[in-house]
């Protein structure tokens, strides 16, 4: 315009005409400064808008540790609120599941309402109570010198009962081999009836040279307790008890060149080491399922008057854990692998001492890790792996058909692609075997309970109530059987399944393109879905995946106190020996006295009869051994006839679980 008028003027006045053309000049640059100012604010602005988001996200981090640090590190809520809070919201869902949730009896059978704080309490409370099975008793009469003698005794007392600790020790065992001289070579008679000694005990009897007892002493020389060692708690010497073996004639050996015999040595687990099967089960047991480690043992084993040193323990459960997992957990592993509907699965990491390096500069400890595999109700098992990828789970899962019960974590994947897809493991044959996903409900409300507590979103609060809901009910059917915890599941529970997966893609739809941890929680259920509501398909499946994580505990506290392993080698023994223990306990079985029977059985059990030596089957096994053999640490034992029935691979469970 400006360019217009200076033209119409130019003819008239030249300098009006020079002035509008600088001035739209002018304009031009100051219209050009004004984009670049506007420029200038979208960008600050997104830049603020950026800092924003991540301050919120710093925010809600914040938040998340100092709740976890220091409110408290469990993933709980106030359950009572929730339900306040989404009251219409959870009777309208009761109503569709056909219960009655202000009735005593929800189901109507019998049963017990859900609690509303999400525990399941029972009757009786804490108090204080004494132990009554203990291993001693004694008794202390308590007199009134004034009364005593001249007033006539009531018929009964008054008791009451407290606890006192003896401080224990060890027994220092000496084998007497009685020498005969003989001018005639024995005959060893294989046939005879009494005390049958197994062909590769015998083997492993007369393995143990004089040279190697001499060996194995020489290098324990310090350890060993001395001859006239005395608890110095105790002022008195110690008692000695006297017992006498008698070898079986297929143990029996030939006069050597000299004409002398020696009586045969009983067969031992570690023959060359001076430790009995009990003191090795006591040693293990301290340091796999109580948590401590080999420099505290060998400390309170200083203070009870004998030294055994870290080092020759450690070599002792390096020794253990290569037997009993070549022998009764490969059998374990070969049985659960073949059976097991269900195997439930996890990990964890551990710390590896370094190897030592020529120039002896110091170096970090590796990371490898424990799995752990838990066979329905059968057999629960510690691997040992220097790492953590698909072909390590690929060689754990090797043959295996059933459902399989983890985590999202990308590893387990491997399981559940079709067998076309597989990479072979090393030289082993191509897995064919076709697997289940089994999703875990804590771990879909773990994101939930992330984004509640450090954001009060009620979509999340939400999603606790509704997954809450879904606890309390599974509570009260958990001792139904299989059969009739699947109707109830139908009847009552499904409903509520199906609920939340259409309200979590619903609301997932709206904040998929938002970042937070609502995105995430959300985003874990809907790619979980049918892992997560496959629980519903049988009976026998587990909505949670927590008792993986309990069996995992043992190692995460442990490590707390051992630090680490020593080598690849120990990490493979210590996972032996934890599936021992573990097992052990799955069945009620004491760990200490379990690992203690079997380190006295296992030199004389025949090879082909290992898995009798199960946790789950050692109470079975134990009734049939004879009594005073067992209870002696050392001697021949005699292996019953026939074996003992063990499970075998059933088809009909393999194709439950195959079935779609």
């Amino acid at each position: 315009m400006l360019l217009a008028v200076s033209e119409s003027t130019s003819a008239t006045d030249p300098m009006i005409a020079a002035r509008l053309v600088e001035l739209e000049a002018q304009a031009v640059t100051l219209q050009t400064a004004l984009d670049a100012e506007r420029e200038q604010r979208v960008a600050a602005e997104a830049e603020r808008d950026r800092l924003r988001e991540a301050y919120e996200a710093l925010k809600v981090q914040a938040e998340l540790a100092h709740r976890r640090l220091i409110i408290a590190k469990a993933e709980r809520v106030d359950t009572k609120q929730l339900e306040l809070d989404f009251a219409e919201k959870l009777a309208e869902l009761d109503k569709l599941a056909g219960l009655d949730p202000n009735a005593n009896d929800p189901l109507g059978d019998g049963g017990s309402k859900p609690t509303g704080d999400g525990s399941n309490k029972k009757n009786g409370g804490g108090g204080r109570r004494v132990p009554r099975k203990l291993a001693g008793e004694e008794r202390i009469e308590i007199t009134d010198p004034l009364r005593e003698g001249s007033v006539e005794r009531l018929g009964n007392v008054e008791e009451s009962s407290r606890v006192m600790w003896r401080r224990g020790g060890m027994v220092r065992v000496v084998f007497e081999r009685v020498k005969y001289k003989s001018d005639e070579p024995a005959t060893v008679d294989v046939s005879d009836e009494a005390g049958v000694l197994p062909a590769e005990c015998a083997v492993a009897s007369d393995a143990v040279s004089a040279q190697d007892e001499s060996e194995e002493n020489e290098r324990s020389t310090n350890d060993a307790p001395a001859p006239g060692d005395v608890d110095p708690a105790s002022s008195s010497a110690p008692s000695v008890t006297r017992r006498t073996l008698v070898a079986p004639i297929s143990a029996v050996r030939a006069p050597d060149a000299s004409g002398i015999v020696t009586a045969p040595m009983p067969p031992l687990i570690l023959p060359g080491s001076y430790a009995l099967p009990s003191l090795l089960a006591h040693i293990a047991t301290d340091k796999f399922c109580d948590g401590m480690p080999l420099h505290r043992q060998e400390d309170r084993f200083a203070r009870l008057g004998a030294t055994i040193h870290r080092s020759t323990m450690a070599r002792w459960l390096e020794e253990l854990g290569a037997i009993v997992g070549t022998t009764i957990v490969d059998a374990m592993r070969t049985e659960a692998l073949a059976t097991a509907f269900c195997i439930a699965t996890d990990a964890t990491g551990v710390r590896v001492l370094p190897t030592r390096r020529e120039d002896k500069r110091r170096q970090p400890c590796r990371r490898a890790h424990f799995f752990v595999l838990i066979a329905d109700a059968d057999h629960v098992f510690f691997e040992y792996s220097p790492d953590e990828n698909s072909k390590v789970v690929s060689k754990l899962f090797l043959g295996f058909s059933g459902f399989v019960q983890a985590d999202a974590k990308s590893v387990f994947n491997v399981l559940f692609q079709s067998p076309d897809e597989r990479d072979r493991v090393d030289d082993e044959p191509p897995d064919l075997a076709v697997r289940h996903e089994i999703g875990c409900w804590s771990h879909g409300r773990r994101g939930a309970w992330e984004a509640a507590v450090a954001t009060q979103d009620p979509v999340a609060r939400e999603m606790l109530a509704r997954i809450m809901r879904m606890f309390q009910l599974e509570r009260l059917w958990s001792d139904r059987p299989p059969d009739e915890r699947k109707a109830l599941r139908d009847r009552h529970l499904r409903v509520h399944v199906v609920s939340f997966f259409t309200f979590v893609e619903q609301q997932f739809e709206r904040v998929k393109h938002q970042r937070g941890l609502l995105r995430s929680a959300l985003g874990y259920c809907v790619r979980q879905k049918d892992a997560l509501m496959r629980f519903l398909d049988d009976g026998r499946l587990e909505m949670t995946n927590n008792r993986s994580e309990r069996q995992l505990r043992r190692v995460a506290t442990g490590r707390h106190a051992w630090l680490f392993i020593g080598s690849d080698d120990h990490g493979q023994a210590a996972g032996n020996l934890m599936t021992l223990i573990a097992s052990a306990r799955l069945h009620q079985l004491d760990p200490e006295e379990y690992l203690r029977d079997i380190f006295r059985v296992l030199p004389c059990w025949p090879s082909e009869r290992f898995l009798e030596l199960a946790p789950r089957y050692w109470r079975q096994t134990r009734a049939r051994l004879v009594p005073d053999e067992l209870e002696c640490d050392v001697g021949w034992l005699t292996v019953p006839e026939p074996p003992l029935e063990t499970a075998k691979p059933n088809a009909t469970r393999n194709e439950l679980a195959l079935a779609p």
